[in-house]
């Protein structure tokens, strides 16, 4: 117990109970019965049906992720987006700083999409007793591409639809640097009788792509929804299957969280909403929020329902300026609060330093230094054990197969020494805890995403192309075994000596970002260890 053996041991049982945890994220859900149509789900507001939530308690219809329309094209300093004419939706929505993962930096991320493979859609629309448009209604529009103009700060893109007495225009505004994209219905009242309008607002997700096995811990693909009053909550697809979503709720928001991005409904502060959700055969998840409340619109008046999409990464900072508890959706387990600190610490580091692969080595020589007297006392203690090698073998020979007078023997000699048997272990076992915050800042943070470090190391985010981190990171776990006292049992010999190797096996798809603060980490320790050990042998 004096030496790296219980903490590889405790590492080793962290990543196989993530993993055993994780299981539900990349299971692959039961699949649904098969339907013979594509067709989009029956929504209320038609003639002889209930306000119900969309998709909520009605007979589930197979979701139609191939609508046809006119393309409406957006381009701004961060977004890419398609818009259809078919219900006024995005279509597709590209991240212009974000590359796709495979695609070797020549596609950017697609975060609204209706790849098969990859289903995630926005859609909205308007309830009421009556004929409003909804995500299967054709709206017309002025232009078929919009762009920032030289100094323009916002760009406004109008659809108009129409039918009887009411006149509706959709407006969703796009704003420079800007991740959020508020949209507002204008509608327009002609009639002689007044109209109750509600607004709903909801995603559709297809199945959450198997995780990587090596990506098993904490990533979080689902929704979520947050209340001021029951706080952030997580709400996993396959959940939903038996726990339908239903909650009033005031000043919230309701999300999808993929691993590193993000799509929220966020309801104006003072509007109470209804957040709901649905199954669909595929299986097709739909999450989202209705209005509580409708808008009265008299005869001859025009009114307006507004609403805030979220659309793009998970960085905290700009989370929290966008609603309260949006940044909670950056997911670091159950050590968020040592994780939160470190972030906050690290992203100040990589301000001054301008690359997050220097940074992540300049914190792991902070935490390093921080903890250098329990990692001092426990090399201390390693180096005493190592001195009593010898006696201890004796002790072993003297006393046989007899493990009860060799244990005795051992305290008594380890009373006689006054030494701690637990004295390398304990002082470790107390930073774990702040290593595995760390652990999964590195695996959280978007920051790492595309971001470069040196020579062949272009995405901290992405395994290494060349294994030369993992392998030396397994070579430098290799050098600690040898500085450690030797264990008196053979059989436990040749485990310890297989860790390092096992270990190399597991962070060889682990991103670079994550294997980098591993071998920094160990290369600190050895150098440590090895002035602390040569100073008690001095002594």
């Amino acid at each position: 117990m004096t030496n790296y053996r219980p903490i590889l041991y405790i590492l080793l049982t962290v990543i196989l109970f993530t993993l055993w945890t994780d299981w539900e994220h990349w299971r692959p859900a039961a699949a649904s019965a098969p339907t013979q149509a594509r067709t989009l789900p029956t929504l209320p507001g038609t003639p002889g049906t209930s306000l119900k939530a969309p998709g909520t308690r009605a007979r589930p219809q197979k979701a139609d992720t191939t609508i046809s329309g006119q393309r409406v094209t957006v381009a701004t300093d961060t977004y890419t987006a398609v818009l259809n004419t078919h219900g006024a939706d995005f279509s597709r929505l590209s991240l212009d700083h974000y590359f796709a993962d495979d695609s070797g930096r020549q596609h950017h991320y697609a975060l609204l999409t209706q790849d098969p493979k990859a289903v995630f859609l926005n859609q909205n629309g308007l309830l009421g007793y009556g004929h409003y448009p909804n995500q299967t209604s054709l709206y017309s529009v002025s232009h078929r591409h919009y762009a920032f103009k030289p100094g323009q700060a916002r760009l406004h893109v109008r659809f108009h639809w129409a039918h009887g007495s009411l006149a509706v225009t959709k407006v969703y505004t796009f704003t420079r640097n800007s991740y959020t994209v508020p949209l507002r219905y204008i509608i327009h009242n002609k009639g002689s009788q007044p109209v109750r309008v509600y607004l709903y607002n909801q995603f559709l997700h297809g199945p959450p792509p198997k995780t990587h096995f090596y990506h098993s811990a904490p990533i979080y693909i689902g929704g979520a929804f947050y209340s001021p009053t029951g706080k952030y909550q997580k709400v996993p697809f396959p959940h939903l299957v038996k726990h339908p979503l239903h909650r009033r709720v005031t000043g919230g928001w309701v999300a999808v969280s993929q691993h590193y991005f993000l799509g929220a409904a966020i309801p104006t502060p003072s509007q109470t909403a209804i957040f709901y959700s649905s199954v669909l055969p595929g299986p097709h998840y739909l999450l989202g929020y209705k209005t509580a409340q409708p808008l009265l619109i008299a005869p001859g008046a025009t009114a307006s329902l507004e609403t805030r999409l979220f659309l793009g990464p998970k960085q905290p900072s700009l989370l929290k300026a966008v609603a309260p508890g949006l940044d909670l959706t950056v997911d670091y387990g159950w050590l968020t609060v040592l994780a939160q600190p470190l972030y906050w610490v690290l992203a100040h580091i990589e301000h001054v330093l301008g690359n997050w692969g220097a940074s992540i080595i300049l914190l792991t020589v902070l935490i390093k230094v921080i903890f250098f007297p329990l990692s001092a006392a426990s090399f201390k203690s390693m180096a005493k054990m190592r001195k009593l090698q010898p006696r201890m073998a004796a002790l072993k020979e003297r006393h046989g197969a007899d493990k009860t007078a060799l244990q005795q023997a051992m305290m008594e000699l380890y009373k006689q020494e006054k030494m701690n048997p637990l004295g390398g272990c304990l002082p470790m076992i107390v930073q774990i805890p702040v290593f595995i915050a760390l652990y999964w800042v590195l695996l959280n943070s978007v920051a790492l995403r595309d971001a470069p470090f040196i020579l062949w190391i272009h995405n901290l985010a992405a395994p290494d192309p060349y294994f030369v981190l993992p392998i030396l990171m397994g070579i430098s776990m290799l050098v600690q075994q040898l500085l450690n006292p030797a264990m008196m049992d053979p059989t436990q010999r040749k485990v310890m000596m297989i860790m390092p190797v096992i270990f190399t096996v597991f962070f060889l798809f682990f991103p670079a970002g994550l294997v980098l603060y591993w071998v920094t980490n160990n290369v600190l320790s050895i150098l440590q260890q090895q002035w602390v050990m040569s100073r008690v042998d001095k002594g």
